[in-house]
């Protein structure tokens, strides 16, 4: 009763600042908050129910899906799907704990509990479903470049192996760092790696590499923070479902968690999440709910 009271507050004064025109705050859910859920004793919902908390591992650094703001809170649409789940747990935006998840790291936080759940535009694949399950997909992204406003010589990913002193970079352990690989005359001398994107984009503005690879929503955010520095070229070239992972195994979990993500597309507060956040950027196109995927 305590955190929903303290919630409320909150709500009430991020209304008065909005209407003075600042941003939408952090905190504020955009679904309601289940009143005393009931759910079966030993699952991983009760846990966190009774528990009054969860831990959600997101990215800090891609602007419009995981950031973390001047302020400290976090912003993006990953943010607002972990709020969508919380909320089915009975749980307020405050009694999410985020916790940095690089690309690399996933698996290992959800695999030694450092986590509950993964929100982190975290691609499905066969790989990582030896380790993990997955709910979702939640979004369904596709892998584009990002370069230098001013480059007229990359055009489009087969444009990387005809320049092959041209480098690229992407993040550690993620999918579009190995989906690039094809495009490269030799990927050992044109990859660059990073932990985070937010060093690749750096490293685009200081010409330390000619061009920046993910998925297209983020690079987009990437483009719209660059004061007209960085621009997309040639079309998307994979596809690549997002989806929110778990305990290898936990389907009741599954379960719950896709049937959030239904209601919430149902009752509009899923697009009202992504017009809010990714689909606020120029060029970003408003999904509809993917099908989800069996529970495994």
């Amino acid at each position: 009763m305590h955190r929903r009271l303290v919630a409320a507050g909150a709500a009430l004064l991020m209304l008065s600042v909005a209407a003075c025109g600042s941003s939408k705050d952090d905190s504020e859910s955009r679904v309601s908050v289940a009143e005393s859920p009931s759910f079966e004793q030993g699952s991983t919902m009760a846990r966190l129910s009774d528990a009054g908390k969860v831990k959600v591992g997101i990215k800090f650094d891609q602007p419009g899906f995981g950031l973390q703001s001047l302020s400290g809170g976090y912003e993006g649409f990953d943010v607002e799907i972990a709020k969508i789940v919380s909320a089915g747990l009975g749980l307020e935006p405050g009694d999410i704990e985020f916790v940095e998840a690089p690309s690399q790291r996933r698996e290992e936080l959800i695999e030694n509990g450092s986590v509950d759940l993964v929100v982190a535009t975290y691609t499905i694949n066969d790989a990582r479903k030896e380790r993990i399950s997955f709910a979702g997909p939640y979004y369904e992204a596709g892998q584009q470049l990002m370069v230098a406003e001013g480059d007229s010589t990359i055009t489009g990913p087969d444009a990387l192996k005809s320049n092959p002193d041209t480098k690229v970079c992407s993040v550690t352990g993620s999918t579009p760092s190995e989906q690039i690989k094809p495009y490269l005359a030799n990927a050992d001398q044109q990859l660059v790696l990073f932990d985070v994107y937010s060093k690749c984009a750096d490293a685009l503005r200081t010409g330390q590499v000619q061009a920046v690879t993910t998925d297209n929503v983020i690079l987009l955010g990437f483009v719209a923070q660059s004061d007209g520095a960085f621009k997309l070229v040639g079309d998307q070239f994979t596809k690549e479902p997002y989806g929110i992972g778990i305990k290898k195994g936990d389907t009741a979990f599954c379960n719950f968690i896709d049937q959030q993500l239904k209601s919430a597309s149902e009752s509009g507060a899923y697009e009202a999440a992504w017009k809010d956040t990714a689909g606020s950027v120029e060029g970003a196109k408003t999904p509809t709910l993917p099908e989800a995927a069996p529970c495994s």
